[in-house]
């Protein structure tokens, strides 16, 4: 399923945040969304969650328009913050099938038996949340965002504070879930990027300063990361 978003701005108050952000993702791309912390990249994800509105511009899933159709867009999308709150009381079942109910699941305990198996959290299926690591808690987050096999899944800074071994275990869970989905990472790590799109836009200053192709970069010659330190501020 394809994201557009065109002419998006957000304020808060006199602060400019987002500048009249244009996007287009096709169906099946896997998109970073880099820039420095403060650039605006959450702001954007929360919009096209909507969980914000935006002060103006238009943004579409499908062809559906986020403004009149938020309850459908949110069933089309899932969403991993970038805090991941997980209820820590809960057992890895229970919170599962807290969200299954959320989404309606028909078959609730079809679902969970699935993603568990998914996300490679089968062992620790009956332990508390609170009892997990910070890479199991991610992959409890990221199995409560796909549990209803959203058709676009949303990434905000995904690996942040994990470990050499834990990074690379949901790098590898993203590419596997890019298989059959639309995915926009955001994140402030180049390595993410490089080892997990095909595309990237770069943030700045609540501007789109660059929109190339990793092919691209590789044909120009160009490291992500020099690309990066020429445009960002």
């Amino acid at each position: 399923m394809s994201i557009t978003i065109n002419k998006v701005n957000k304020f808060y108050g006199p602060q400019h945040v987002l500048k009249n952000i244009s996007i287009s993702i096709k169906n099946g791309e896997v998109v970073g969304l880099l820039g420095v912390n403060g650039a605006g990249k959450t702001t954007l994800i929360k919009i096209i969650c909507c969980y914000l509105k935006s002060s103006s511009g238009d943004i579409k899933i499908g062809n559906l328009d986020i403004k009149n159709n938020d309850l459908l867009v949110k069933k089309k999308i899932g969403y991993l913050s970038e805090n991941n709150p997980l209820y820590s009381t809960m057992y890895v079942k229970e919170y599962l099938s807290f969200i299954a109910g959320i989404y309606k699941i028909k078959d609730r305990r079809e679902a969970i038996i699935d993603v568990i198996k998914k996300v490679g959290l089968t062992k620790e299926k009956n332990k508390k949340i609170r009892e997990l690591s910070k890479g199991y808690k991610q992959r409890v987050g990221l199995a409560a965002a796909i549990i209803h096999n959203p058709e676009i899944l949303i990434l905000d800074e995904p690996t942040t504070g994990l470990d050499p071994n834990q990074l690379t275990e949901i790098r590898n869970l993203i590419k596997e879930l890019s298989i059959d989905k639309t995915i926009l990472l955001s994140t402030h790590i180049m390595q993410e990027v490089d080892k997990i799109c095909n595309r990237v836009l770069i943030l700045d200053n609540g501007e789109i300063v660059s929109d190339k192709t990793i092919d691209e970069l590789k044909k120009e010659q160009i490291s992500l990361e020099d690309h990066f330190n020429s445009l960002s501020k």
